[in-house]
């Protein structure tokens, strides 16, 4: 078996003349000093690839238009070709008839599996209002998976989300860049970042493998260090397999944001030279981005 198709489940499509994309301006957080690099329209012609060939993917929600979600998901569903499935926004702290009108119009577009709002530092704090709570209750009852973005080393947040999921037994959950891993340099006592980091991160990551409906994507490596090292990736990656399994682990590129560190096709050839067999690369390249987001 020769693996030859692959589903990138994470990935960020801009057209600077019809979205806000607020965050990409100059002024506004995050303040990156290469943040030009990315601040231009990349379409699906821009994600190349040899000699894989992408047989599709799933777009995360970018800030086209926070306010009107939807306006996102109906621009990719007119300019896309591929086989995709869309994870929109929404915003989990709006009241339950706001919420409810944005979830309505979110759920009139077929590529809609997911939603995401974007939690990182703010993940204790919005995670312990029980409108959030509610909110994330309804996205399992519209049949929708929602995407986390937060540090599993935020221990309390951890425990918070890990409650939701006990109460709400059918929500699904996937967790993006592998739940922010600590960098490090070397993968020893004597690395830049305290052993206890990287502990705190492996604890919140096994807490959340013992809920079945709950996933992890392997990418945004370049959001910890531009000139990362392969062999940290690749460590991360091994403990995602060892602690969720192989059906529970998916690669991905945070396209175009990984262009900070190299190119779309260089990030996939990097992850066929990892040492996993080709069942197991199959599986985290193909069959469970398929399965967790739903394409037929």
């Amino acid at each position: 078996m020769s693996i030859e198709n692959i589903i990138d489940p994470h990935l960020h499509l801009f057209d600077l003349q019809q979205g806000d994309y607020a965050w990409l301006a100059a002024e506004h957080p995050p303040f990156w000093q290469d943040k030009g690099k990315i601040k231009q329209t990349f379409t699906e012609s821009d994600l190349t690839l040899s000699p894989l060939s992408l047989a599709g993917f799933v777009h995360i929600e970018a800030g086209f238009d926070n306010v009107r979600p939807w306006r996102e998901v109906a621009y990719l569903e007119q300019n896309c070709r591929l086989p995709f499935k869309s994870v929109a926004f929404i915003d989990l702290a709006l009241e339950q008839p706001a919420f409810e009108q944005q979830l309505q119009q979110l759920l009139s577009y077929s590529s809609v599996s997911g939603c995401r709002h974007i939690l990182d530092q703010q993940a204790a704090e919005l995670l312990e209002q029980p409108r959030v709570q509610k909110n994330l209750a309804r996205l399992a009852d519209a049949g929708l998976s929602f995407d986390l973005q937060m540090p599993l080393s935020n221990s309390k947040a951890v425990t918070m989300l890990a409650g939701i999921l006990k109460q709400t037994p059918g929500l699904k959950v996937i967790i993006n860049h592998a739940g922010w891993p600590p960098y490090r340099e070397q993968l020893t006592a004597e690395a830049d970042i305290p052993p206890g980091d990287w502990q705190a991160w492996l604890s919140g990551l096994k807490y959340l493998s013992t809920f079945d409906s709950v996933a992890i994507k392997c990418s945004g490596w370049e959001m910890a260090e531009r000139q990362y090292q392969l062999m940290w990736a690749g460590a991360v990656i091994s403990e995602c397999i060892r602690i969720f399994g192989e059906q529970r682990v998916m690669l991905a590129s945070n396209f175009p944001l990984c262009l900070f560190s190299g190119t779309y096709a260089g990030l996939w050839q990097d992850y066929l030279n990892l040492a996993i067999n080709e069942q197991q690369l199959k599986q985290l390249l193909y069959d469970n981005a398929a399965s967790w987001y739903g394409f037929a």
